[in-house]
């Protein structure tokens, strides 16, 4: 029987190419995302090790830093050469109009260095620093320039000049940030908040970690117990590493102990597979019942039940065995290709490629395992028949006999407890309930898939009835055999369905997230500082993309409860021009509160006195205690804003600490983007006279969600694409066996005048009806999932109201579609070239 299975390839090679395919391509998707998860791991710890390259032990204290008698204390153990005592700080610069946030380093030994410059020298004295090129470049930066760094607060200004310009570094640690690179002395007073550079090395700062250069020979287990020894003299506990076993710890440490990637990953590759099942066991299904006379023929010549079995599932390990090395093989070259990439790009130079053996064994193993398993059902089936009745059809799974009935109850047993399910995650805001729900109501929507699926094609067959005689013959064969359109049906469903899920529940996430920043920030934009003023507001109002700005004077101060501070006043006018709920009207007479504040009546003290005000709490939660300008004058002349009313009054106090900012909905260049909301950040601050980090605003925050949100759905998208196009290739292969199946039959049509023209459409449409009425039910299906998936994340978050993207579905739909058609191109193609002749004598 095993000369017979391979005979098969031999005579029917074009059969198992598309099986193959399907194999190869799941395969090279698990393969590839193992491969991705061990890359990652590599590349990290190549970048991470690259601020040990230099370093033979790494010494990290138990608690606190290390100073500098722990510093000379291993400088002089034995076998070291050199010690270097890492020490940063975060500090702030003016460069281009801008305040930048910066991380300093200390400058290390020149046998412990792994900075490089490309323009100038390493900062060798004591006034000396070196910036990153990408800080240099953007900035405008050259050697030679003064640089006034200072401290956090403020408080610790050091005058420095540039002296060099560093190469990009792949540390993950320092790309953050821009970088800047200073001695000892100026690093440690921008740490310890020491005045001026002049502060005693490391005296008030400590060390992080102190990394040792070996002498050439020295042992390091040794020098490691010898360091400890003398840490410990020095009164400071301490762990000793390699720098190897350091770099490991830190990939530990910044994957939390597990690869969530190769997980999320792994989820996507588990739904190719299943995809992949369907179509093999769907595609052997077929082969089987197309062979049904020649295996009657073996078992009438003296071939038993087991035999016949073992040839099919012979013909599956081979097919997948092959498949499964192409798969590997596939991954493979994949990987090379984007690692090659990745390693071309200035910022990924450190990308490094790793193939796990655990990537070639899974591959091999579950794609071999996985052909198989789908072709024990059509092996079983093959032998379920006596040679005799073989001519006879077997039965589909429908309600009228023993397979549909137990078919329909698992089906609707499974949809009867995930419906609710589904149901009471979303409205509870539960994420794994609504996740369990909407898994076993899927199962059972594809258990029932037989019962329902064909009689939703052939309605849909109505469609192709003004195509004349090949429609309506499309129609026909769509459905002619249930089980087979609904398993084809089936593959296409599931990857439609969570293409659209993801679709529709970004959508709703986006409105979620639009409510949520609506509730919590009051205006597109806002700037805080001490000293705001006029001037400030108009520069900002000149930005480009600004639409309305407006400057918030002190009013008064408040006590409402347990809540007090200051009271700032708006014009009404301009309220209504800046504030995102629209809903909100400045009164007069009245205090508007945060979302929490407790309502009633609350006292307002000015410079004229205490007023009594009505109290109105907001839904929104980030916004000060306002009132409107008129009321603001009943306490008192308003500080920090200059008017005909103020004129030549003493006006003490705080001055206005906010201005508020409207952005432009619609430019003239189109929606804002994130690099342009960034850029009006950037100008607004400067405009304004404070740091980029005074600015907050819903416009900001809006952009990062949207951010995260489109690479998520970009990527899964993409993922979720593979396990489409595994499901396509099961339409062509079920069309193109059909299409070998009925070779008499189209014969006898191209016999009685159907033109090749004619049958190509038959087949297309017949395609394309499958496709499409998947696709439909998948759209429908994953809206549904990805409103309620939504509901149930984001719903203690905001209210979550679905979002249906139309044209995006619409675009699903339409990809379905003409995927359909294209997919029946080379078995309509293979049809109309065999002449009637030939097919009617075919046996």
């Amino acid at each position: 029987m095993l000369r017979v299975a391979l005979s098969q390839f031999q005579s029917h090679s074009r059969r198992f190419i598309a099986v193959g395919l399907a194999v190869m391509l799941s395969v090279a998707f698990l393969s590839t995302t193992l491969m991705v998860g061990a890359s990652t791991r590599a590349s990290l710890g190549a970048s991470l090790g690259e601020a040990y390259s230099k370093a033979g032990l790494v010494a990290l204290p138990d608690t606190g830093t290390f100073d500098d008698a722990a510093l000379a204390a291993v400088r002089a153990v034995p076998g070291v050469t050199e010690a270097y005592g890492r020490l940063q700080a975060y500090a702030e610069f003016t460069a281009a109009g801008q305040e930048v946030s910066a991380q300093a380093r200390n400058l290390a030994p020149a046998a412990l260095e792994t900075a490089a410059v490309t323009d100038g020298v390493l900062p060798e004295r004591a006034d000396g620093v070196a910036v990153d090129g990408a800080t240099a470049a953007r900035y405008g930066l050259q050697v030679g320039d003064p640089l006034l760094l200072r401290g956090p607060d403020g408080a610790v200004t050091v005058a420095m000049t540039v002296t060099g310009i560093l190469r990009g570094s792949n540390d993950p640690f320092a790309s953050a940030l821009p970088q800047v690179l200073a001695g000892t002395p100026a690093v440690s007073a921008l740490a310890a908040g020491t005045p001026g550079p002049g502060a005693g090395t490391g005296d008030a700062a400590g060390y992080g970690s102190i990394q040792l250069a070996l002498a050439p020979g020295a042992d390091a287990a040794e020098a490691g117990r010898n360091v400890l020894a003398a840490l410990a003299v020095a009164g400071t506990g301490a762990q000793v590493k390699t720098a190897d076993e350091q770099v490991t710890a830190q990939v530990a440490m910044m994957t939390g102990g597990q690869d969530e990637l190769t997980i999320i990953l792994l989820a996507f590759a588990g739904v190719a597979l299943l995809v992949s099942g369907l179509v093999v066991s769907n595609t052997f299904a077929v082969l089987v019942a197309q062979r049904t006379r020649e295996l009657a023929l073996l078992r009438c010549l003296g071939a038993g039940r087991s035999q016949v079995r073992s040839s099919v599932l012979a013909e599956a390990l081979v097919v997948g065995l092959v498949s499964s090395a192409a798969g590997v093989l596939a991954a493979v070259g994949l990987m090379a290709a984007l690692i090659g990439w990745a390693g071309m790009q200035p910022d990924m130079a450190f990308a490094t490629m790793a193939v796990p053996p655990s990537s070639v064994i899974a591959g091999l193993a579950v794609g071999t395992l996985l052909t198989v398993g789908a072709a024990l059902v059509p092996a079983k089936a093959a032998t379920a028949v006596a040679p005799l009745a073989a001519l006879r059809p077997a039965d589909d799974a429908g309600i009228g006999n023993r397979r549909g009935r137990v078919r329909l109850v698992l089906g609707l047993g499974a949809l009867a407890l995930g419906v609710p399910l589904l149901a009471f995650g979303a409205a509870a805001v539960m994420l794994v309930v609504a996740f369990a729900g909407g898994v076993l109501s899927f199962v059972g929507v594809l258990l029932c898939a037989t019962l329902f699926v064909p009689r939703l094609v052939g309605l849909a067959g109505g469609l192709a009835a003004p195509a004349g005689v090949p429609g309506k013959l499309a129609a026909l064969n769509a459905v002619r055999n249930p089980a087979r359109t609904s398993v084809t049906a089936a593959a296409l469903l599931i990857g439609v369905t969570l293409v659209s899920l993801m679709m529709t529940g970004a959508a709703t996430a986006r409105q979620a997230f639009d409510d949520a920043l609506a509730g919590t920030y009051p205006v597109d934009m806002a700037l805080t500082g001490d000293a705001l003023t006029d001037a400030g507001r108009d520069a900002a109002a000149r930005v480009d993309g600004v639409a309305a700005a407006a400057l918030l004077p002190a009013a008064g101060t408040m006590r409402a409860g347990d809540m007090e501070g200051p009271v700032y006043a708006l014009d009404a006018a301009e309220a209504g021009q800046l504030l995102r709920d629209t809903t909100i009207t400045l009164e007069p007479g009245r205090i508007y509160l945060p979302e929490g504040s407790p309502a009633g009546s609350v006292e307002v003290n000015g410079t004229a006195g205490t007023v009594t005000l009505e109290a109105v709490v907001l839904r929104t939660r980030n916004i000060p205690a306002l009132v409107s300008t008129d009321t603001a004058r009943r306490f008192g002349p308003l500080r920090g804003v200059s008017s005909a009313d103020t004129a030549g009054t003493d006006v003490t106090g705080p001055a206005a600490s906010a201005i508020w900012l409207r952005l432009a909905d619609a430019p003239a260049n189109g929606p804002l983007s994130a690099d342009r909301i960034r850029d009006i950040q950037s100008a607004v601050a400067g405009a304004a006279g404070v740091s980029v980090g005074a600015v907050s605003g819903a416009a900001i925050e809006r952009v990062t969600f949207n951010e995260v949100i489109d690479v998520l759905l970009l990527v899964v998208t993409g993922l979720l694409g593979v396990a489409v196009l595994i499901a396509l290739i099961g339409v062509a292969n079920t069309l193109s066996l059909s299409v070998l199946e009925r070779t008499r039959e189209n014969s006898l049509l191209r016999a009685l005048g159907l033109t090749k023209g004619q049958l190509r459409g038959m087949l297309a449409l017949e395609a394309a009806l499958v496709a499409g009425v998947a696709a439909l039910l998948g759209a429908a299906l994953g809206t549904l999932y990805g409103w309620l998936g939504a509901r149930s994340a984001l719903g203690s978050l905001a209210e979550v109201t679905p979002s249906v993207p139309w044209l995006q579905l619409l675009g699903v739909l339409a990809v379905a579609v003409v995927a359909g058609l294209l997919a029946s191109v080379i078995p309509a193609r293979r049809a109309a070239r065999l002449s009637p002749v030939q097919g009617l004598a075919a046996a």
